[in-house]
């Protein structure tokens, strides 16, 4: 294999090529503000070495260290963001099974190689490019290669000029298309890049496309800058005009430092790290996020579309009850011969025994184990299997062609409605008769009972005939399987109805079954909320959104109802999440706006859903969609801090530029440092808050809502809060103390106020009904902070690199005062706006 792969190479597409760790930091560089403030910094730089100066190049040399440092924590957080997109696109890797040394082996679609003998069956993505060896009504889906939208019957046997275009190669498959049908065997003769699809990938590589909430951001980030660089030429307009020491280069400086302070360049950076990490958790859980954009969505989905088994149940399918002979036996079969029900079951099946275990379909696997518990010789039997119809969704049935002895037989097992209309006899005490209308009610009956306890009912005939057809055949009995529900279902839904999302039940079931198990989870309440395929086939998807919300369970569907039914809720105004495995449900996965596959769905309908639940536990469905909702809150909580803390510098140099224009409120590299602390460790610690205990007691959020819903209010007067206590103890500290002092006592208690503010962010609820310390890296990044804003208040080089003065214990006690005020002051903030956004209740009768 090792020669094969040097010789032909890996099985991977054209892949786009990541930016060297040198070119991603000086992209860094690329912002406008910051390019300013280096030209800045080294014309400074040059005047201080002119006129000698030198105690100017520690401001000018401070600016370069810390606008470096931003940039290497840009980096930083590019790459964290780039290894956790890499770790999610192993975890999503398509898997194939290949014959290698006489054995079936399950590998990775990127480890196939050149000669490679590979097994396809529906639902599944041709990994290569491929010769057939056999093929059995095999269909290929080769839109996203040839555009033809019209699926193509592949024949092995097919004879095809090499020279032909690609469209007519019938005996071939290509790299990239899709399996709708059918079973085949194949030989690879080409890998990633020397594949047609690699040919045409190759012209086609690009990088990550930005998620909306990004672009978002980016937008939000221009009106800001736009605002501040108004600010900014006021503020140095009015230093120029009415301040008496106006110093050029220092106002420029200044003016230029408070525009990088002020703008949240890094906002769309953090946002993006706060989301991969968000998802790389989520992994850790079975729940595999496909792509950044879906985590916006997750938090506002306000219903959640699943198939039935395996999903809401455990997929442990086990035969519980048989109709045989006109009688219902449950459980208890010893004593009775179902011999031709047995071998119906054990033909019309393509479950395979490999050392002891079955593989394959759960309800087939299910129907094997049986068959070995009540006569084992019957999987010995010799019988050769000719041909066969596989199950198709649309006709519920499968039907096989087998040899038994030297006689031929045709054996069917499917959907009671869809196999019975095919049945002219029945079999009752090994005599076959045919079927009357008694015999015809005490079948229904007996199906209607088994249904009703939330059994799967299966129909089993069968004929003895030259040819596979479907007609003539004769009734042998039903099979009912249990698949009980997964434990932590229960509370699953339950916080699904809590949050405000509707779960609803979409299953190919009989209506009596998916009822039977909707009750039992309490999806459903009364009969009234099941609709049928037959119903929903009647109606328009207009007609349908204006009634849909009437119902929580829909049986016997077929992919074009489901379909419809996500087409109609999202009509109605529903954020859809659709679950499902089957190739079936990738058109309704891809139609709803969260589409989710079970870890056991075909590469189809996971190329096309958004999310993929490993562990195929419904609760980890929900759990994605709690952790979502964290994520959109973390990212709120993280927009609320740095805005609102910058509104401080701005309004404060703003302020005081036009009512006291002769004083300094901050130094350039005071503003820069103060920008450093705020924008890097708090912010990014926010960004890992837990999930508060509500989350899920709270609605969906609105289509119409923006990423600043409920936070609005909260970042101007959380901001306004900070500026007016800095601005008092400024302005009164000024009047006693000198500028100086002042200005030294204003950066520090920014400092801390920030840090300290960073608190009051964590919820927009009172910090008294949250646990503060939950949080260990928000923990760590605070007191790291608190020590080396010390170190650089009560250190002399510090203090020189900084211009600050020695502060005597009245400063410092009116410097913590100030700082820790922003906590009952915003607590009274929060107070108003919840009271005021609380629902008013009407008190009248």
């Amino acid at each position: 294999q090792v020669n094969i792969n040097k010789k032909y190479g890996l099985n991977f597409a054209e892949q786009y090529k990541k930016d060297s760790f040198i070119k991603k930091f000086f992209l860094q560089f690329k912002n406008l503000m910051v390019i300013i403030l280096l030209i800045s910094a080294v014309v400074s730089t040059i005047i201080s070495l002119i006129t000698k100066e030198y105690q100017d190049l520690l401001e000018s040399g401070l600016i370069f260290i810390i606008v470096i440092a931003n940039a290497i924590i840009g980096v930083i957080q590019e790459n964290k963001a780039e290894v956790a997109l890499e770790l999610l696109k192993s975890q999503t890797q398509n898997k194939t099974r290949v014959l290698r040394n006489g054995k079936v082996e399950i590998v990775n679609s990127c480890d196939i190689v050149v000669g490679d003998i590979v097994l396809l069956k529906s639902g599944e993505f041709v990994p290569a490019d491929i010769i057939l060896l056999e093929s059995n009504q095999l269909r290929i889906d080769e839109s996203s290669l040839t555009g033809e939208s019209q699926e193509v019957l592949k024949d092995a046997y097919a004879n095809v000029d090499t020279s032909a275009p690609l469209a007519e190669k019938l005996n071939m498959c290509f790299k990239g298309t899709s399996v709708t049908n059918g079973n085949a065997k194949g030989i690879v003769i080409a890998v990633g890049k020397s594949t047609e699809m690699g040919k045409i990938t190759k012209l086609l590589v690009s990088a990550r496309e930005k998620t909306p909430l990004e672009k978002n951001m980016e937008h939000v980030g221009k009106v800001i800058t736009f605002s501040v660089l108004v600010v900014v030429a006021i503020v140095f307009i009015t230093q120029l005009i009415f301040n008496k020491n106006f110093d050029f280069m220092k106002s420029f400086l200044t003016s230029v430092a408070l525009a990088v302070a002020a703008i949240p360049e890094s906002l769309p950076a953090v946002i993006t790290i706060i989301m991969a990490l968000g998802v790389e958790k989520l992994a850790k859980h079975g729940a595999i996020v496909k792509s950044l954009n879906s985590v916006e969505t997750l938090g506002s989905c306000t219903c959640l579309c699943t198939d039935k088994t395996g999903t809401l149940t455990q997929n442990k399918m086990t035969v519980n009850s048989l109709f045989y002979d006109n009688n219902i036996y449950k459980q208890n079969f010893s004593g009775n011969s179902f011999d031709m029900l047995l071998t119906a079951i054990n033909l019309c099946n393509n479950a395979v025994e490999i050392n002891n275990t079955f593989s394959g379909d759960s309800t087939e696997i299910s129907l094997k184990q049986f068959v070995k518990q009540q006569n084992p010789t019957l999987l010995q039997h010799s019988s050769l299997k000719i041909s066969e119809l596989p199950f198709d969704s649309s006709r519920k049935t499968m039907l096989t062609f087998n040899k038994i002895n030297e006689k031929t037989y045709v054996f069917c097992k499917g959907a009671l409605e869809y196999v019975i209309k095919n049945c002219k006899y029945a079999l009752i005490n090994n005599k076959v008769v045919e079927i009357s209308s008694n015999i015809l009610i005490n079948i229904e009956n007996a199906h209607l009972k088994m249904a009703s306890n939330g059994e799967r009912v299966i129909a089993v005939a069968y004929k003895q005939s030259p040819t596979l057809t479907e007609d003539c055949l004769i009734f042998i009995g039903l099979v009912g399987i249990v698949d009980p529900p997964r434990p932590q279902v229960y509370e699953a839904i339950n916080k699904c109805l809590t949050a405000g999302l509707k779960p609803i039940m979409i299953t190919g079931d009989h209506p009596d079954t998916a009822y039977a198990i909707a009750k039992e989870l309490k999806i459903a309440t009364h009969r009234q909320q099941v609709i049928t395929g037959k119903d929903i086939e009647q109606l328009s998807v207009k007609q349908l959104s204006k009634m849909i919300n009437d119902y929580c369970v829909f049986a016997r569907v077929t992919p074009t109802h489901k379909t419809k039914i996500v087409k109609a809720l999202k009509k109605n105004g529903h954020i859809v999440g659709f679950t499902g495995d089957g190739i079936n449900d990738a058109p309704s996965i891809k139609h709803s706006d969260i589409g989710v596959c079970m870890g056991s769905g075909t590469d189809v309908t996971k190329s096309v859903s958004d999310l993929i639940i490993s562990t195929n536990d419904y609760s980890t469905i929900v759990l994605a969609i709690e952790q979502g909702r964290t994520i959109f809150s973390n990212i709120q909580k993280t927009l609320l801090f740095l805005i609102s803390t910058n509104l401080v510098e701005v309004l404060g140099l703003f302020i005081c530029a036009l009512v006291i224009p002769n004083s300094t409120f901050l130094l350039p590299s005071q503003i820069l440092f103060i920008n450093l602390v705020t924008d890097s460790l708090p912010a990014f610690a926010l960004g890992l808050e837990k999930t508060e205990k509500d989350i899920m007691k709270q609605p969906p959020r609105k289509t119409s809502d923006t990423i600043f819903t409920n936070i609005g209010w909260h970042i101007l007067l959380q901001g306004f809060s900070q500026t007016f206590i800095v601005l008092i103890m400024f302005v009164v500290c000024l009047n006693i103390w000198g500028n100086s002092v002042a200005s030294s006592m204003v950066f520090i208690t920014i400092c801390l106020m920030q840090i300290i503010h960073a608190i009051n962010c964590k919820s927009l609820r009172s910090l008294t009904k949250i646990n503060i310390l939950n949080n260990k890296t928000f923990n760590i990044s605070f007191l790291s902070l608190l020590v080396l804003i010390l170190i650089i208040s009560l250190t002399p080089i510090a203090q020189t690199i900084f211009n600050l003065a020695k502060l005597n214990a009245i400063q410092w006690i009116i410097i913590c005062l100030s700082s820790i005020a922003i906590i009952p002051i915003v607590e009274l903030c929060k107070y108003i706006i919840n009271h005021w956004n609380k629902p008013k209740t009407n008190n009248k009768k």
